[in-house]
């Protein structure tokens, strides 16, 4: 899991994350829209895709890039138990500052 968070701990692999979620691009797109140089974006695509968070398919003289959402699957499982503590958090808060305000809460249905 190292790999994965040292590879997303770069913005710049984050922003070309974001710019192939929902569709392919290629190299000179990805140059354009990011307003970097052709080597530097294809040094993180490289890293990129080394850590198997995109992948590439050759189309006539071009390489298009695609997320591949495994990765980020199982850091998504990794997350889940912080997520849900700090969902437990905000949920505690909601309930101490409902009892501030004077508004009892239905701690069985989790409503007010």
């Amino acid at each position: 899991m190292g790999s994965v968070f040292e590879v997303l701990a770069e913005p710049r692999r984050r922003q070309i994350l974001d710019l192939v979620v929902e569709t392919e691009r290629s190299v000179g797109e990805l140059v354009d829209l990011l307003g970097m140089s052709q080597p530097s974006v294809s040094k993180h695509l490289r890293v990129l895709r080394e850590a198997g968070l995109v992948s590439a398919r050759v189309a006539e003289q071009r390489r298009l890039y695609r997320l591949r959402p495994e990765p980020l699957r199982e850091l998504d499982a990794w997350l889940a138990p912080y997520r849900q503590a700090w969902d437990d958090n905000l949920d505690r808060l909601e309930r101490h500052l409902d009892e501030m305000a004077g508004q009892p809460t239905d701690e069985k249905e989790g409503r007010r």
